[in-house]
C-alpha cells in the first residue's frame, strides 16, 4: 500500500468519543489552529522587573491627551496605575483619624505590634499608614512605625496586630525599653478596606438580603467580604473605578501616579452620586457615567444600601451629577428579569447589562427617558462578571451552561468541548470566570477554575477561533486578560517567581525565561477499512515547520509519538517516541493495531537551552499504513 497522508480536521472535539471523532484531534495543550493547521502558541515575557500586591483580576489600558500610557490594575488588595513599567499605589482612602486616636504596645522578644485605634473600621491584610509617631523607647523607633503596614490580625473592634518592619521590610523585635505608646501625634491612614481572593458562599450573593448580612438584617454589603472584583473606565483622560460593592472613586490624570483615587460623590459639586455599586462604565453616547447596582435616590439622599437591579446614569457630559431634573438628562431605571445584575460591557452604540439569567440591551433615545431598556434575552444570563467581550463581530459570553454570541440578536454557539468545560467549571467560584479577546489570531479566551484540578483558582482555558469556528483546550492560570489595541501585545495578569507580574502575550515562543513545556495535540483514532483490518504502521514521514526566533541559538526538536489499540475501550499503548528536527526526513516505526493515535509534543526540558526560542506547525504527516490481516 502506498504512504497514506494523514489530514486532520481543525479544533478538539470532546464532545465524542476518541473513535468517533475520526479525523480529528480530542486533546491538547498550549495549541491553536490557524488556517486549518496546528501550530503552538506566542510565548510571553514579563512586563518590567516591577511586581504588585494582590490577585489582578481587572486590567484596563488608555492614553492620555500628552500621549502617556497608563494601565490600571484592580487586584484584591489595591488599585494600581502602571506608567512606564512601575506600579503606584492610588488605593483610595477609606479614613484618617485625629491626631493620637492611635496608640501602640509592644512585647520584649516579640516583633508584634499591637495597634489600639477605637471603631477602626479595618479587616485582616488591610493597609495602614502611620505617621506622626515616635520611638517606643528601643528597636521600635519613629522610622520602624511611620510607614504602611498590612494588618495581620483584627483582634477586636477597636484593635488589630502589625509585624513591625524596618523601612527595607525586615522583621524587628521589640526589645524591653519598648514601653511607649508612640505619642499623641499619631495619625492613623486607612486605605479601602481589601477583598477576598476567593468566593465564600457566606459573604456573597444569595445569601440574606440583598445587599445585607443574615435575613431581616438592614446592614450594608461589605465590599471587603466579597471576591474583589474591579471594573473601571475612563471619563475624559481621568478614570473612574470601582470595587464590586463599593464605592465609587476617580483617579484624576492632571494629579499625578503619586496622588491617590477619591470617592467620586465627596468631590466638590458632586450631586447625587451614588456611593456604592456592582460595576461602572462611561456610555459612548453622550458621555454618561452609568453604574449598575447601585444604592437608590430617596430624597435626594443615597441611601447606602445596594439594590442590585437598579442602574443609575449621570447627566450628559458630567460624572458628578446624578439627581434627575428636567433640565438634565440623569436618571435610573429598575430591571425587572433576574435577581442582580451580573455585569456588562460597551458594544456599538449599546451598553449590555447581563443579570444572573437575562440580557438587557442599554441604548441611548435622548430626552425624556434618556436609555431606552430592551430585554433581549431570557434563560442566557452571565456566569460572571468578566465573562462576556467584545469582538470585532460581535460579541461573546459565558452562561453557566454554553457560549453565546450577540449581534443584534442572541445565539448559542455549536461547541465541541461544552460538556468538557462546562461539566468541569467550578460554578462555586464562577465570578472568577473571564474572557477576552486575542484579535490578531481572531480568537476568544475564556478561562475559568476548574473542579477536575481542585484549586477553586483559574486553572485552565478554551479558545474559539471566530475567524475559522473551531475550539481549542489547555491549562493556563491568568487572571484577567487585556487584547492588544492601545498595548502593542495581549497582556494577562499572572504569577512568577511567586510575585504577582503581568505578562505581555504573543512575544517570542518561550515561558518567560524557561522553554514552554506541556505543549501537545493528540489526534483521535486513525484505521483503515473502518477498523474490520489490523494495521501495521512501518513508516512516518513527518510535515513540520520550524520558526526561531531572531537572535536565539537554538535547535528545535520535538517529539512524534505512536500509540495504538484493537478496541476503542482498551487502553492506548505506547509504541514509539520519535525525535523530529527541522533535518529529520523520516522515522522508521513498528506499530501494530486496529486504531493508531498520533501525538505531537514539544520535548519537554524546559532547562535545556536548544528547547527554547522557536514555535512548530504540523502540515499532512504521512504514514506507511497497511493491512496486517485480521482478527475475531
Amino acid at each position: 500500500m502506498p504512504l497514506q497522508t494523514i489530514e486532520f480536521t481543525p479544533g478538539i472535539n470532546k464532545e465524542s468519543t476518541d473513535y468517533a471523532a475520526k479525523g480529528g484531534w480530542v486533546d491538547g495543550n498550549l495549541v491553536r489552529f490557524r488556517k486549518g493547521r496546528v501550530e503552538k502558541v506566542g510565548g510571553w515575557t514579563k512586563l518590567g522587573t516591577s511586581y504588585y500586591l494582590g490577585l489582578a483580576r481587572a486590567l484596563h489600558s488608555w492614553i492620555s491627551l500628552g500621549g502617556t500610557r497608563f494601565l490600571g490594575l484592580g487586584t484584591t488588595f489595591k488599585y494600581y496605575i502602571e506608567e512606564g513599567e512601575s506600579f503606584n499605589d492610588v488605593t483610595p482612602i477609606r479614613a484618617t483619624t485625629a491626631a493620637g486616636d492611635v496608640t501602640f504596645s509592644a512585647t520584649d522578644g516579640s516583633s508584634t505590634i499591637t495597634v489600639t485605634d477605637t471603631a477602626h473600621g479595618a479587616v485582616s491584610n488591610d493597609f495602614v499608614t502611620f505617621s506622626g509617631s515616635s520611638s517606643l523607647g528601643g528597636n521600635i523607633t519613629a522610622e520602624v512605625l511611620n510607614q504602611e503596614y498590612q494588618i495581620s490580625l483584627v483582634t477586636s473592634l477597636n484593635a488589630y496586630e502589625i509585624v513591625a518592619k524596618n523601612t527595607s521590610g525586615a522583621t524587628v523585635t521589640a526589645n524591653s525599653s519598648d514601653t511607649g505608646n508612640g505619642g499623641s501625634s499619631v495619625v492613623g491612614t486607612y486605605q479601602i478596606n481589601v477583598g477576598l481572593d476567593t468566593f465564600v458562599k457566606s459573604t456573597g450573593w444569595g445569601v440574606g438580603t440583598w445587599g445585607a448580612g443574615g435575613w431581616g438584617s438592614s446592614s450594608a454589603i461589605s465590599a471587603a467580604g466579597q471576591l474583589r472584583l474591579w471594573t473601571h473606565d475612563n471619563y475624559g483622560e481621568n478614570l473612574i473605578i470601582n470595587p464590586r460593592g463599593g464605592g465609587i472613586y476617580r483617579w484624576i490624570e492632571n494629579t499625578g501616579v503619586t496622588v491617590r483615587a477619591s470617592e467620586l460623590s465627596q468631590a466638590a459639586g458632586a450631586n447625587a452620586v451614588p456611593t456604592v455599586a456592582l460595576q461602572v462604565l462611561t456610555s459612548e453616547t453622550n458621555r454618561h457615567l452609568i453604574c449598575m447596582g447601585v444604592d437608590p435616590l430617596v430624597g435626594g439622599v443615597r441611601t447606602g444600601v445596594i439594590d442590585p437591579m437598579l442602574v443609575a446614569f449621570s447627566d450628559s457630559e458630567n460624572e458628578l451629577d446624578f439627581e434627575p431634573t428636567a433640565t438634565n438628562s440623569a436618571g435610573d431605571v429598575r430591571l425587572s428579569s433576574g435577581s442582580f445584575i451580573v455585569g456588562g460591557i460597551k458594544s456599538r452604540q449599546e451598553v449590555l447589562i447581563w443579570t444572573d439569567t437575562s440580557l438587557y440591551s442599554m441604548t441611548f433615545i435622548g430626552p425624556p427617558l434618556t436609555f431606552a431598556m430592551n430585554l433581549v434575552n431570557e434563560g442566557s444570563g452571565l456566569v460572571g462578571p468578566k465573562a462576556a467581550c467584545n469582538a470585532p463581530n460581535g460579541v461573546y459570553f459565558a452562561s453557566k451552561t454554553g457560549f453565546y454570541f450577540y449581534n443584534g440578536a442572541v445565539q448559542k454557539l455549536p461547541c465541541q468541548v461544552q460538556e468538557y468545560v462546562f461539566n468541569d467549571l467550578d460554578l462555586g467560584q464562577a465570578f472568577k470566570c473571564h474572557m477576552g479577546v486575542n484579535s490578531e489570531f481572531g480568537e476568544v479566551w475564556f478561562f475559568y477554575p476548574s473542579i477536575e484540578d481542585g484549586t477553586g483558582e483559574i486553572s485552565r482555558y478554551v479558545i474559539y477561533n471566530y475567524e475559522e469556528n473551531h475550539w481549542s483546550i489547555g491549562s493556563l492560570i491568568r487572571y484577567a486578560w487585556l487584547d492588544a489595541g492601545i498595548e502593542d501585545l495581549p497582556f494577562a495578569s499572572a504569577q512568577s517567581e511567586s510575585q504577582q507580574c503581568v505578562f505581555q502575550h504573543e512575544n517570542g515562543f518561550d515561558d518567560y525565561e524557561d522553554a514552554m513545556t506541556g505543549v501537545f495535540i493528540e489526534s483521535a483514532d486513525i484505521d483503515i477499512s473502518s477498523g474490520d483490518s489490523l494495521a501495521f504502521v512501518k513508516k512516518l514521514i513527518p510535515d513540520m515547520a520550524f520558526v526561531t526566533e531572531s537572535g536565539i541559538s537554538t535547535n528545535p526538536v520535538m517529539n512524534i509519538v505512536l500509540k495504538r489499540r484493537e478496541f476503542p475501550g482498551q487502553s492506548l499503548v505506547t509504541d514509539s517516541t520519535s525525535q523530529i528536527t527541522p533535518t529529520t526526513t523520516f522515522k522508521n516505526v513498528r506499530s501494530r493495531g486496529r486504531q493508531v493515535v498520533l501525538r505531537f509534543e514539544s520535548d519537554d526540558d524546559a532547562s535545556a537551552v536548544d528547547q527554547k526560542g522557536y514555535k512548530w506547525r504540523i502540515g499532512s504527516t504521512r504514514l506507511d499504513l497497511q493491512p496486517s490481516g485480521r482478527r475475531a
